[in-house]
């Protein structure tokens, strides 16, 4: 009889440890959930974390509190997550630089790949060529016949070495046969002004830094670096209509620490899935410069990869380095 009660007990206990996961994670989430972003407040990936957050907040039952982890092109943020339990109440909003910065930075802490699990894709956000009023160019074909006329005249600016920026203009001039002298600023808080002034000639921005003067008169939209249709850009033509297979623009997504549970990972990504599919979000992320990309898990994980892949090769072809 005891041997009985021995064994019955024991039962009891295995099967209450291999219920609990299952309990703890059918509650998740019960807490505030912190959504790091490797920007500071006001930039335009804090900005789509703070579009995205309430609409999170809503569906989760839970605050989801964007924290600012600012430095190092999101190496920091992302270095946080990498570290965190993977729990499901500290994810990353990543995006294109976090792949970049695996072959940019000789000592990075993690992988962008392997050290986390893509929860679900968010957002894109076009970038646009933007060039002085004089410069002799007024769409992509005639870009590439002037950069081709005086091979090494032209400067481009972006806002520093390694961004999308900077390797989508090396891919331009890698699969159009031009050169042209890269010369990297801070932002384009800096670059727009330079290049109204014609300091330097041409400037890669997000669209919304260039819509608005380009509208006024005082520059010139050349490009879009991307096939993506955005409001208000439609009269500027992708750079793919004179270099095809260039299609070009920083992607932002979820990322959860490796390790979290699949149910909290499907659980989030449905919450995605429905904040994205709410018909002001377009409209919203549109004022911002960007167009909604959602992707579920297993379409970013191969999204992601491809395009780590894609910046690896480039960098390595150019011999592009932070140096």
């Amino acid at each position: 009889m005891n041997a009985l009660r021995t064994r019955r007990a024991v039962l009891a206990l295995t099967a209450t440890l291999l219920g609990a996961p299952a309990f703890a994670q059918g509650s998740y989430p019960d807490r505030p959930i912190r959504l790091l972003v490797g920007y500071s407040a006001g930039g335009g990936v804090d900005a789509m974390a703070r579009l995205i957050a309430p609409r999170l907040s809503s569906l989760l039952g839970q605050q989801v509190v964007v924290e600012n982890r600012a430095g190092a092109a999101g190496v920091i943020a992302g270095d946080a997550v990498a570290k965190a339990a993977p729990d499901g109440y500290t994810l990353l909003l990543g995006d294109s630089s976090t792949l970049i910065a695996k072959y940019m930075q000789a000592k990075l802490s993690f992988d962008p790949v392997k050290s986390f699990v893509p929860v679900a894709g968010l957002f894109k956000s076009p970038l646009l060529i933007v060039a002085a009023n004089d410069f002799p160019a007024k769409n992509p074909r005639e870009l590439v016949a002037a950069l081709k006329a005086k091979p090494g005249f032209y400067s481009f600016a972006t806002s520093g070495v390694g961004t999308v920026q900077h390797l989508g203009f090396e891919m331009l001039k890698g699969q159009s046969g031009t050169f042209a002298l890269h010369i990297p600023y801070r932002g384009a808080a800096q670059i727009v002004p330079d290049v109204i002034s014609g300091q330097v000639p041409l400037g890669v921005v997000s669209a919304t830094a260039g819509l608005a003067q380009a509208k006024a008169g005082k520059l010139r939209a050349v490009a879009m670096m991307s096939n993506d249709k955005l409001p208000g850009a439609e009269d500027v033509a992708p750079l793919s209509t004179a270099v095809p297979g260039v299609d070009v623009a920083p992607r932002l997504f979820l990322l959860a620490p490796a390790g979290t549970p699949a149910p909290i990972v499907d659980k989030l990504g449905d919450a995605v899935r429905s904040a994205m599919s709410a018909p002001d979000l377009a409209p919203a992320a549109a004022l911002q410069g960007a167009v909604t990309d959602f992707m579920p898990s297993a379409a970013l994980a191969s999204a992601m990869a491809q395009e780590s892949a894609r910046w690896g090769k480039l960098i390595s072809e150019q011999k592009i380095s932070a140096q």
